[in-house]
């Protein structure tokens, strides 16, 4: 029996199960899901999008599922749980559900988590997402959140997802954002699992008119890693920053797949993803940026910078353009390269040991993308957290070998 097969006999066995607890919203799309992903299977490396991450390897297992939602925390937030309004809008409007991870995602979720900020509200204090794998070994859970900003509105969002257990999970998660017109989102996710954690993390985003919304995706710890980003701007002026970085080692595996469409004129694009990979750790990045005909006065422009240390280590980037308008200013470019030894040979001159000084420059090369975080406490935390990470503490990162 295939692993594509083994979740469509799981979802017969739990169809009634999850149609009795969820809302409409949810159980209207959940047979069509299945359909889908019963037609398509787990995609395989033949597929364009998924060539980097074994699928079959990712999903393998007799997982247990678990119906389980985010923990959140945070004072005066415009937080719910399956607000029926909310997802009878929105609810698989942002995200490509032909996707097979989404439309397996889309099956088997059972509550979504819904972020609602009004017209003209601004929520001063960041609301805080903490995401903690919990449970017996062997568990999957699927995982749903719904973020609507309406005109105007304003909102910062930290996701942090963690692991109390040396356990194996699977877990997928989509997060779908609507940014009204002239809405500001700040949108932060940060990852500190284990070698045994598996997570595929899918966000859609739809941008309206003189729309902001800025998206960090920090990855410090984790097994198997697969983060899809796709932004569309849907209304003229907008603007999109996409950031992440990236530390990977031992046989750590993370996948960054991000697409930017400008559907409109006079929009606004920003993207730095940084990855750094050792001993047999592989690092990968797709970036597309898609200019659609007539959308004149485009500005876009893409980096992908890397650090291979180990010889074992791997980093695949492909960063690419597809544009059908003349009036556009677009770029891209990637680089993949091994710490500088002229700056590490500076620095033990100066009686700096080399251990530290490893630690120093990739700090430096990381710190470039905490640095255009706007929220200073978020900023020097990640700060510290990082030079943890490269310190080694077990706590943090189950003994960190990038700067041994």
């Amino acid at each position: 029996m295939n692993t594509s097969q083994t979740y469509l006999d799981l979802y017969a066995r739990y169809r009634d199960q999850l149609m009795s607890v969820a809302p409409d919203a949810m159980n209207a799309c959940r047979d069509e899901a299945i359909r889908t992903f019963g037609h398509k299977g787990l995609p395989t490396l033949k597929v364009e999008e998924y060539k980097y991450t074994d699928t079959e390897r990712a999903f393998g297992g007799d997982y247990h599922l678990s119906v389980a939602t985010a923990k959140v925390t945070a004072s005066d937030a415009p937080v719910v749980v399956n607000n029926d309004e909310l997802l009878t809008r929105y609810y698989g409007s942002c995200v490509d559900m032909s996707d097979p991870i989404v439309a397996l995602n889309t099956a088997f979720a059972s509550e979504c988590l819904c972020i609602h900020v009004g017209r003209n509200q601004h929520v001063e204090r960041p609301l805080e997402i903490t995401d903690v794998l919990r449970a017996q070994a062997d568990t999957m859970e699927h995982k749903r959140i719904l973020i609507v900003l309406d005109e105007c509105a304003s909102l910062t969002i930290l996701m942090h997802y963690t692991a109390a257990d040396q356990q194996h999970f699977l877990t997928t998660q989509v997060v779908e954002v609507v940014a009204g017109d002239g809405a500001h989102l700040d949108l932060y996710e940060i990852e500190e699992t284990h070698s045994l954690c598996t997570r595929f993390n899918t966000v859609a985003v739809n941008v309206g008119r003189n729309a902001t919304v800025r998206h960090n995706g920090i990855t410090l710890w984790g097994g198997i890693t697969r983060n899809t980003i796709t932004v569309s701007l849907k209304g003229e002026m907008s603007e999109v920053t996409l950031n992440g970085c990236v530390m990977a080692d031992k046989h750590q595996h993370v996948d960054t797949n991000t697409v930017i469409r400008h559907e409109v004129p006079r929009c606004t694009s920003h993207e730095l993803y940084k990855y750094v990979v050792d001993e047999q750790a592989t690092g990968a990045f797709a970036g597309k940026v898609y200019v659609a005909p007539g959308a004149q006065q485009t500005q876009s422009d893409e980096v992908n910078q890397n650090i291979c240390i180990g010889s074992e280590s791997h980093m695949y980037t492909q960063p690419m353009l597809e544009i059908y308008a003349d009036d556009v200013k677009c770029s891209h470019g990637s680089t993949v390269g091994k710490l500088d030894e002229t700056a590490l040979f500076y620095m033990r001159q100066r009686g700096i040991p080399r251990p530290k000084a490893r630690q120093l420059l990739i700090q430096a090369f990381i710190g470039q993308v905490v640095d255009y975080i706007p929220l200073q406490p978020l900023r020097e935390r990640l700060h510290i957290m990082v030079e943890r990470r490269l310190g080694g503490d077990l706590d943090t990162c189950a003994g960190c070998t990038l700067c041994k």
